[in-house]
């Protein structure tokens, strides 16, 4: 889509990925390499992700390549010989990627993505997919306890203004809205993903009227699909007005649908104009809420039965703002046949190629995963699955729509201690035995081949 602000660009990297590239190349190293990206931990609070990204990582990867003009950059940089920047002219990506399915329920050191290909292209992609991976993993995750706390009520997305940057806005649109959201304000969204479209007022726009009522009436009308922001002046009197409103318009077949508090005691308001807009005979428009609203609000505002039927979350799910970061990694896990770990100090990785698999009970709900070694096949559900063979899809694009339906049949096998909020309950991840052998082999100085 032309004029979209996403940055598949492969100068989008770390400096330290273009200059082992040229060592590696001076050294004729080029193996095959297996690198996993992963979460090592979960922030507090958090009892689960959602795996999202895939998609856009599939996209960075089947078009990897670098332009003319980028070439020419290496060469004016001064940092590369002109043989190195030689070899990257047919640069493209060659390899094997499983992943886990967009929206998949996950845990620490349970690999998201797992990447084998020539070394250069497996080392040169790390930041790109991790600055993919990572944001909208951290954005799913959150808008996840979000959509649990509104018990079933619909969430909306208004993240644009305080997202950062354009390309945020959008993914966080996108993360959101797989985690279950049911739509977003911003416009790009539903142009580029099909993201359903809500939108009610600013304040400007009832402060640009020298009346509130005229104000409303002009909104009323040229929208359809109207929601009156009453909370510019006095709420409980604005909701008076747009009873008297409502009365007058219905003659012309125009329905006032809902009203939308921005502000102050959003319990309180809500009973109050809940109260007005019923006994006025306006049963059915609709209090949608908004401002500066988290899962924890929700939550209390549920618990107190606020009779509030919309939400509008833009701030903190955007940013994450009570843990706008993930520990994710994207670690060397095999290279020319053997398998590698690091073992610095509270940073250690488990060796090789893995596969998850996750066990449940008669009722679906999650029991326990095993982390292991691809080769040590077991009987529950295998998590990771191949999406590219040699560089090219090895099926159709997952869409949007589906993403959320799987996303939503994860979060339903969750088991009730994982879903609260307030207190973290560690998942059993076991790490099988054929991995802690492995594990022992590669400590060992004796070359382990695998």
């Amino acid at each position: 889509m032309p004029g979209t602000p996403f940055i598949n660009g492969t100068l989008l990297t770390d400096l330290y990925e273009l200059t082992m590239l040229q060592v590696y190349f001076e050294r004729g190293m080029n193996g095959l390499a297996v690198f996993e990206l992963f979460v090592r931990s979960l922030p507090p609070q958090r009892n689960f992700l959602v795996a999202a990204g895939l998609e856009q990582a599939i996209d960075y990867l089947t078009g990897l390549r670098l332009r003319d003009e980028d070439l020419a950059w290496l060469h004016r940089s001064g940092r590369f010989t002109p043989e190195f920047i030689a070899s990257l002219a047919d640069l493209r990506f060659t390899g094997d990627v499983a992943a886990l399915p967009e929206g998949s329920v996950c845990f620490p050191n349970e690999p998201l993505l797992q990447v084998a290909a020539p070394l250069r292209e497996a080392q040169l992609v790390e930041s790109r997919l991790l600055n993919l991976l990572h944001y909208q993993t951290l954005v799913a995750s959150k808008a996840a306890r979000c959509v649990q706390a509104a018990a079933g009520k619909p969430v909306i997305d208004f993240g644009l203004r305080r997202a950062h940057g354009a390309e945020a806005a959008l993914l966080s649109a996108r993360a959101s809205y797989l985690a279950g959201f049911a739509g977003t304000a911003t416009v790009s969204a539903n142009a580029r993903f099909g993201i359903p479209l809500f939108g009610t007022m600013a304040h400007s726009f009832v402060q640009a009227h020298d009346d509130e009522v005229d104000a409303f009436e002009a909104f009323a009308r040229a929208q359809a699909s109207n929601t009156l922001l009453i909370d510019t002046y006095d709420t409980r009197a604005a909701a008076s007005k747009v009873v008297e409103l409502a009365h007058r318009l219905k003659a012309d077949g125009v329905e006032i649908r809902g009203v939308r508090i921005d502000s102050g005691d959003l319990d309180e308001h809500a009973r109050r104009v809940r109260a007005i807009l019923d006994a006025g005979g306006l049963q059915q428009t609709q209090i949608f809420a908004s401002g500066n609203l988290d899962e924890y609000r929700l939550d209390a505002l549920q618990q107190r039965g606020a009779p509030i039927d919309a939400y509008g979350i833009g701030t903190h799910v955007g940013t994450s703002a009570d843990a706008p970061y993930l520990d994710c990694v994207y670690k060397l896990q095999e290279y020319a046949g053997r398998a590698r770990r690091k073992r610095s100090e509270h940073k250690a990785t488990w060796p090789g190629r893995k596969q998850v698999y996750r066990y449940v009970d008669k009722g679906g709900h999650l029991l326990h995963d095993v982390l292991t070694i691809a080769t040590d096949q077991r009987d529950g559900i295998a998590l990771l699955e191949p999406v590219l063979t040699a560089g090219q899809r090895i099926r159709p694009p997952v869409s949007l729509d589906q993403g959320r339906a799987y996303c939503r049949a994860q979060i339903e096998t969750l088991p009730e201690a994982l879903r609260v909020l307030s207190h973290r309950t560690p998942y059993p991840v076991i790490i099988a035995e054929a991995l802690r052998e492995l594990t022992r082999k590669v400590d060992t100085p004796t070359r382990c081949r695998i």
